[in-house]
């Protein structure tokens, strides 16, 4: 394939122990042996406004505990599976400035060289927090997603929760099955994902990596559109 004038834009969502880790690592090998460079982004590292600040909240005032839980080594956090009010209204303002860090990310990367930026989650993981059942946060959430660029490829890797809680023991049971439910109902109401089902491990593999490869040929074949004379 010849490279893009434009990078193609994919986005990796879903539960915490789903597998994006592995799926853009595969993702990537796959991509670097078809000749092709991919940039890949980490969108609490690289968007996240005050990250720093936001997580040493949620440890001293939550005493949420550090690291990524690992079988036979839980991590009891407490952050997004604190519900309260007053930080649902907080999480809407701090969303937005996401949002608007977001577009900026989004619009330099896509000036690299790169032929592929991969996002390793979105704002969607965010929205996936919000409550959905409130109408004010469907709302916020459908101008949020006008607002960031749309990926060419949005995947949303569904998860058993049970199996998910066990690769990353770190959330309650509970909450990862409400999770879950969370990013379907974001889902059908944004309608842009590409849902992976919990699929055995190859299998979703050869998914991501199909949806990935559609889209470039669908971008190159747009492209030489573009570019063709005109008769």
């Amino acid at each position: 394939m010849k490279n893009f004038r434009s990078p193609l834009l994919i986005s990796f969502s879903g539960l915490d122990g789903a597998g994006k880790s592995t799926q853009i690592d595969n993702l990537r090998e796959t991509l670097a042996a078809a000749g092709l460079k991919t940039h890949l982004l980490s969108f609490w590292d690289n968007v996240v406004v005050l990250s720093r600040y936001r997580e040493g909240f949620v440890h001293k005032v939550y005493g949420s505990e550090r690291g990524i839980g690992a079988p036979g080594k839980p991590v009891n956090r407490r952050d997004k599976n604190v519900r309260r009010w007053y930080l649902t209204l907080s999480r809407h303002a701090l969303y937005l400035l996401d949002a608007v860090h977001l577009r900026i990310v989004v619009s330099r990367a896509l000036l690299s060289k790169s032929d592929v930026v991969i996002f390793d989650r979105y704002l969607y993981d965010e929205l996936a927090n919000l409550p959905l059942h409130n109408a004010a946060s469907r709302a916020f959430i459908k101008a949020m997603a006008r607002l960031v660029p749309q990926p060419d490829v949005a995947f949303i890797l569904d998860a058993d929760p049970e199996a998910a809680v066990a690769r990353k023991p770190e959330y309650p049971l509970d909450f990862m099955r409400k999770c879950r439910q969370s990013y379907h109902a974001l889902a059908s109401l944004l309608g842009t994902f590409t849902v992976i089902p919990p699929l055995p491990l190859n299998e979703a593999k050869s998914r991501v990596v199909e949806h990935a490869m559609a889209a470039l040929q669908t971008r190159e074949l747009n492209q030489q559109v573009l570019t063709a004379p005109a008769a």
